[in-house]
């Protein structure tokens, strides 16, 4: 009974969000980000931490402080405006999501099929927009993993919204094998979150200057599968509108042998700073990044580890 109250409930907040115009639907997330920024002291310590961590060496408290607050407010920008964007058919989202670097994970001229990319993706601006690249760029089909929700009908509810994004979605603790066999053909673009706490089987890297647990995930999928990996980021240009963009190829080889998994992801976590820095408040800083280690890491299956 409690998960049909709360599937309507959702449900309801879905149709509404869905029948407002995006810009409105924006400024609605914007004031409700804000609100919570006040209200929400437990997530609001842990972006001002966050930050301070970053940034405390070069920016003034108050400019902290201020990241911290646009941060709220583009949080709840973008969490109402995915909600809009997956109901979106492409001609209407190609009006408010532009496209840059798609050339770089083009074949290249001496590759005879169209070959797998991995990107290395993360939590910034509207980040469920990045299943929707596959429509911007035909050649390839994206697919991606994800953790299911409780209760099981707001899980079903999201992965209808998801629906038209095209993209093939595996849940990483239970469609293992059904991921690998999906890599084993040519064509595919596997994004893999890689920007939060990774546990204790996750590799111990700086990050920021500070050591945190990073997910082995792209690097481990690249040179499994022999893919070039990249890193794509999601960046807000205006009220409701963003850019997807494709960063520069992150070498899994030196001198023809692979290169050990932690200088792959130390290369990830080092273009991940670089887009952070472009646009401090359009990261995810609500979550714990930086946690200490409790016990010695070991390297996990990448599908068992939430990307």
């Amino acid at each position: 009974m409690i998960d049909r109250v709360v599937y309507l409930l959702a449900a309801s907040f879905v149709w509404f969000l869905q029948a407002l115009p995006l810009r409105a639907v924006a400024r609605l997330g914007r004031w409700g980000g804000g609100l919570a920024y006040w209200i929400d002291a437990r997530h609001r310590k842990v972006a001002l931490r966050n930050l301070t961590m970053a940034f405390g060496a070069e920016k003034q408290e108050s400019e902290i402080r201020a990241i911290a607050c646009e941060n709220f407010k583009r949080l709840g920008e973008n969490y109402c405006g995915a909600i809009k964007t997956a109901g979106m058919t492409f001609e209407e989202l190609s009006r408010y999501v532009e496209i840059a670097g798609a050339e770089k994970i083009l074949p290249r001229p001496d590759e005879s099929e169209v070959p797998s990319r991995v990107v290395a993706i993360g939590h910034f601006g509207n980040f469920e927009l990045y299943a929707r690249f596959g429509q911007f760029t035909s050649l390839y089909q994206c697919i991606t993993t994800y953790r299911g929700l409780r209760p099981p009908s707001l899980d079903r509810l999201l992965q209808t919204l998801r629906e038209k994004s095209g993209c093939l979605f595996f849940e990483r603790r239970s469609d293992a094998s059904a991921l690998k066999a999906a890599m084993n053909g040519p064509g595919k673009m596997l994004g893999l979150l890689c920007d939060q706490h990774a546990g204790s089987g996750g590799l111990r890297l700086p990050f920021f200057g500070e050591e945190c647990s990073t997910s082995s995930a792209p690097a481990v999928f690249a040179l499994r599968y022999r893919c070039r990996l990249f890193t794509g980021f999601c960046f807000r240009t205006g009220l409701g509108r963003w850019r997807l963009e494709v960063d520069e190829e992150i070498a899994t080889h030196e001198n023809g042998q692979p290169r050990p998994t932690e200088a792959i992801m130390l290369d990830v976590n080092r273009a991940f700073e670089a887009a952070i820095r472009r646009d401090p408040a359009n990261w995810f800083w609500v979550h714990k990044r930086w946690k200490p280690a409790k016990v010695a890491t070991r390297q996990i299956e990448p599908a068992a580890v939430e990307p």
